[in-house]
C-alpha cells in the first residue's frame, strides 16, 4: 500500500500483521560489478500528493515556486536514472489538474476549489518536462477515496460529496464512494476520461485503495445498496468484489477505446490471498487484496484488462510473513502475458524499528533478484523523497551501478507491435565544440502512426555498432524534431551516429545507416 508519512506504522499493523514478524536477512554486500543492464526496463517513482508528502512540499507557496521544486524533483530523478513517473492527480475526489470536474486540491493550494496563483495546470506542466527529460508521466487516481480526513466542513461546495451525499458511506472517519452504485462507477471513469482526452498522459495509475483497509469496530455500510443491487449474489463479499471487477473492466475499456496507446495499470496491496485462504495463493501469512480490499488483482491481469500490475512488495527478502522472495515468484507466476512492476519499498530504509531495510544490501538484492526473473519488467520506488533524499546511498547504487545508462520502457506488444521506419539521410557535423546530428523522419509505418520520438546512439573508434547495448544510448528524446546536438564530444576524437526511431509506445525501428564524424582538434 502507498503508506503515508502519519500512518505508515497504523496501517501496517492494522492490515498486514507483519512489521511484528520482520527478521533481517543475511544478506551480502551489493555486487561492485552489476551484468549487462537492460535496454528495456521500467524504472518508476511515485510522487504523491496528498497531504504534500512528496510535492508540493508547501500548498501555500505561489505556483513559480511549485514549478521550480517539480523541476527539482524531475531533475534528480533523470539524473537517477528514473524513466517514469506515477503523479498522484486525484487524491481525494479533487484535482491537481485544470480541465477536471473535481475542484481543485487542498494539497495544491492550501484550500480546496481554489485554483493555483499565479494560475497553471500542474499536470499538463508536469507531462512536458518529464518528456523533456525522457520520462514516461503515468497519471495516478485514487477511485474510491473522497476524503482523507474528517475535516469535512473544509470541503468545498463543488466537492461531490456535497452534491451527491448518497454516493457515500463514511468509513474510518472519512468519507468514501460506495462502490456498489452504477451511478459512481459511471462517475469515476469519466473523471478519468477527464485526462485521457484532454493530457498528453503515458498511463492510467491506481494504487491499492478499493474498498477500505478493514478497521476493527468498524463496518461498511452498504447493506441497502447489496439488497437493491446483489440480485445473483448470496455472499456480500463476493458481490463487493464484483462491483470493483466491474469499475476496473469499465475503465480499461474505456482508457482503450479513448486512446489506445494509453498504458492502464494498477499497484494492488502486495499479496493478492495467502495459500491458507486460498490455495492458489501465497506462501505467506498477512493481509490481502482479495479478502481485505475486495480486490481480485489476478484477475484483473488474467483477464487481460490492465496492461501492468505493480504490486507493493514492501516486505524485506526472508520476512517470515511475507518473504520479498516468494511475493516475487509468485507474481512472475501470475503475469499472464501482462507486465509485472515491483513496488518497492524505499521509504523503509529509514525506519528504526526494523533493521532489516538498514542493510544497505536490501533493496540492490532485490534489483538483482528482479532483474534474473524474465518475467518481471522493472521496479517503482515509493515515494519520491526516498530517492531524493539518498538513504544510505541507495540513490547513488542505482545512478552509479543499476541505472547507469538509459532504458526504454518495456513494449507492450498486445497494445502495438508494429515498430516506425528507419530515420532517413543521417547526417552528423562538427559544429564548435558539438557535432550536430540530424536527419529526416520516415515514411509512415503501415500502421500510419507518426513517429513519436528518436534514440540516439553513439559509439568510439573501433566499438562494435551494438544498439541492444543501453551503453551506447547518448539519448533518448520523447519529441519529433529532426535533430540533436551532441555537446559531450572530445577534440581529436571520432564518433559514429546511429539513430532510431520510436512510437508512441516505445516501439522502436531499426537502425539507420552509421555516419562518421572527427572532431577537429581545432575546434576549441
Amino acid at each position: 500500500m502507498h503508506i503515508y508519512k502519519r500512518f505508515i506504522f497504523l496501517i501496517i499493523t492494522l492490515i498486514t500483521y507483519l512489521t511484528a514478524n520482520a527478521q533481517p536477512a543475511e544478506l551480502v554486500p551489493a555486487p561492485v560489478d552489476v551484468k549487462m543492464q537492460p535496454k528495456r526496463e521500467f524504472r518508476g517513482v511515485w510522487i504523491a500528493t496528498v497531504v504534500n508528502i512528496d510535492w508540493p512540499t508547501n500548498s501555500r507557496s505561489p505556483s513559480e515556486k511549485q514549478k521550480q521544486e517539480l523541476i527539482d524533483i524531475l531533475n534528480s530523478h533523470q539524473e537517477t536514472g528514473i524513466n517514469a513517473v506515477m503523479l498522484q492527480v486525484r487524491p481525494a475526489a479533487d484535482a491537481f489538474y485544470a480541465k477536471s470536474r473535481e475542484p481543485w486540491s487542498k494539497y495544491l493550494t492550501g484550500k480546496q476549489g481554489q485554483a493555483p496563483s499565479p494560475n497553471y495546470d500542474p499536470l499538463e506542466f508536469a507531462i512536458t518536462e518529464a518528456h523533456k527529460r525522457g520520462m514516461e508521466l503515468h497519471a495516478w487516481f485514487n477511485p474510491y477515496r473522497a476524503t482523507f480526513d474528517g475535516n469535512f466542513a473544509a470541503l468545498s461546495p463543488q466537492h461531490i460529496t456535497k452534491i451527491k451525499p448518497e454516493w457515500f458511506f463514511t468509513y474510518g472517519g472519512i468519507k468514501t464512494f460506495n462502490p456498489g452504485l452504477p451511478e459512481v462507477r459511471d462517475y469515476i471513469v469519466q473523471v478519468i476520461l477527464d485526462v485521457v482526452d484532454n493530457y498528453d498522459i503515458d498511463g492510467v495509475h491506481m494504487d491499492d485503495y478499493f474498498y477500505p483497509y478493514p478497521i476493527a469496530g468498524q463496518k461498511i455500510n452498504d447493506e441497502e445498496t447489496f439488497k437493491k443491487y446483489g440480485e445473483g449474489y448470496d455472499n456480500i463479499k463476493d458481490w463487493r468484489r464484483h462491483n470493483v471487477d466491474l469499475l476496473i473492466h469499465m475503465i480499461a475499456d474505456s482508457v482503450h477505446a479513448h486512446d489506445p496507446n494509453i498504458k492502464f495499470g494498477i499497484s494492488p496491496f502486495g499479496i493478492w490471498a495467502n495459500k491458507a485462504q486460498n490455495d492458489e495463493g501465497s506462501e505467506t501469512n498477512g493481509g490481502s487484496s482479495y479478502y481485505e480490499n475486495y480486490a481480485d488483482t489476478r484477475k484483473w491481469v488474467k483477464e487481460g484488462w490492465i496492461d501492468y500490475i505493480n504490486p507493493q512488495l514492501y516486505w524485506q527478502i526472508g520476512n517470515r510473513a511475507a518473504d520479498f522472495q516468494k511475493l516475487l515468484s509468485w507474481w512472475s507466476d501470475n503475469t499472464y502475458g501482462r507486465h509485472l512492476y515491483v513496488g518497492q519499498a524505499a521509504y523503509r530504509i529509514n525506519e528504526r524499528k526494523v533493521q532489516a531495510f538498514r542493510n544497505p544490501a536490501q533493496l540492490p538484492q532485490q534489483i538483482e533478484l528482479i532483474r534474473d526473473n524474465p518475467r518481471v519488467q522493472g521496479s517503482v520506488y515509493f515515494s519520491s523523497n526516498s530517492l531524493t533524499s539518498n538513504p544510505l546511498g541507495f540513490t547513488d547504487s542505482l545512478r552509479d551501478n543499476y541505472y547507469q545508462y538509459p532504458a526504454l520502457p518495456p513494449v507492450m506488444l498486445w497494445r502495438d507491435s508494429i515498430p516506425p521506419n528507419a530515420p532517413q539521410q543521417v547526417t552528423a557535423k562538427a559544429v564548435g565544440k558539438s557535432v550536430a546530428v540530424r536527419w529526416l523522419a520516415p515514411a509512415l509505418a503501415k500502421d500510419e502512426e507518426p513517429v513519436y520520438g528518436y534514440v540516439i546512439y553513439r559509439f568510439n573508434d573501433g566499438e562494435k555498432i551494438d544498439i541492444d547495448n543501453p551503453k551506447n544510448i547518448l539519448k533518448i528524446k520523447y519529441d519529433p524534431t529532426l535533430g540533436y546536438d551532441d555537446n559531450t564530444v572530445i577534440k581529436g576524437k571520432t564518433y559514429f551516429y546511429v539513430i532510431t526511431a520510436l512510437d508512441r509506445m516505445k516501439n522502436e525501428s531499426e537502425r539507420s545507416p552509421t555516419i562518421a564524424v572527427t572532431v577537429p582538434q581545432e575546434s576549441y
